[in-house]
């Protein structure tokens, strides 16, 4: 991916190069418990934002934290790649737009936009708060909306983009207990088919990663027993990497993927067929 540049802002780039500039935008959310202990980055956006990076990308961390996402930027310059760190929180329209704004005029334009931010906010239907209801849909699917409509006019400009919107299984699913989780990652869904129609003719994709049970530090801290339980209803009986769901989005991301779009990639080990 030589001349390509890449901005990789997490929950989520040139200015002028020959050949495409590349902005990956991953911004990446967790409990509040994390949230104190600057523990916002998860492992999943974590690894695709050093996978775009070894694949040639320029990434830009950005995080409502900045303390963990400039972790991740440090680790990735410490391998010789390229990235830094921006303080966005992506849930707030506002911050975006300023954020964009910035960033556009010191990078040009943008080619990759990758959404990751996600946070969940567990309760049955029926004892559901307001709040944690649009807590869950502000920061797993309004923010994607903000951060493609801050961004996409540039990617127009250049005829080229891709645009990566992770959601889950539970979308596709539902989950008791997860109504507003769920509800935000099934409307992600319907969100990248429609820019998957808006946009081809501007040669963008947009497409979506719905990962199943996958190797975290969450799933780690689980009961045996839940854990077995859990394989039994996956076909390849195994949770799944992070690496798996980082290089199905660098696929995604390439020139090889460029004829793939509004679709809905399951990486889950046939958990959902």
């Amino acid at each position: 991916m030589d001349g390509y540049r890449i901005e990789y802002n997490l929950e989520k780039r040139i200015l002028t190069m020959s050949g495409h500039s590349k902005f990956a935008n991953i911004k990446h959310k967790k409990e509040k418990n994390d949230a104190k202990k600057g523990k916002i980055f998860t492992v999943i956006g974590r690894e695709i934002a050093v996978e775009l990076a070894k694949a040639g990308c320029k990434v830009i961390c950005a995080s409502k934290n900045i303390s963990s996402c400039g972790a991740v930027a440090d680790e990735i310059n410490a391998m010789g790649l390229n990235a830094e760190a921006c303080a966005i929180d992506v849930s707030k329209p506002e911050e975006v737009k300023n954020a964009a704004a910035e960033l556009l005029k010191k990078y040009g334009k943008i080619d990759i936009i990758v959404n990751n931010a996600g946070i969940t906010r567990d309760n049955l239907m029926l004892r559901m708060s307001d709040d944690e209801w649009q807590d869950v849909i502000d920061t797993n699917l309004s923010s994607a909306f903000h951060v493609v409509r801050s961004f996409v006019k540039a990617m127009m400009g250049g005829r080229w983009g891709r645009i990566v919107n992770i959601s889950s299984v539970v979308g596709i699913m539902g989950n008791a207990g997860q109504a507003n989780y769920a509800a935000a990652k099934a409307g992600l869904i319907g969100y990248t088919k429609t820019l998957a129609r808006e946009l081809a003719s501007r040669n963008i994709t947009a497409n979506a990663i719905t990962p199943g049970f996958i190797e975290t530090d969450m799933t780690k801290k689980l009961p045996e027993s839940v854990v077995e339980k859990a394989k039994e209803i996956i076909p390849l009986k195994r949770f799944g990497k992070p690496e798996d769901i980082a290089k199905m989005c660098v696929y995604l991301c390439s020139e090889e993927g460029g004829y793939i779009t509004g679709q809905v990639i399951s990486v889950n080990g046939g958990m959902c067929i």
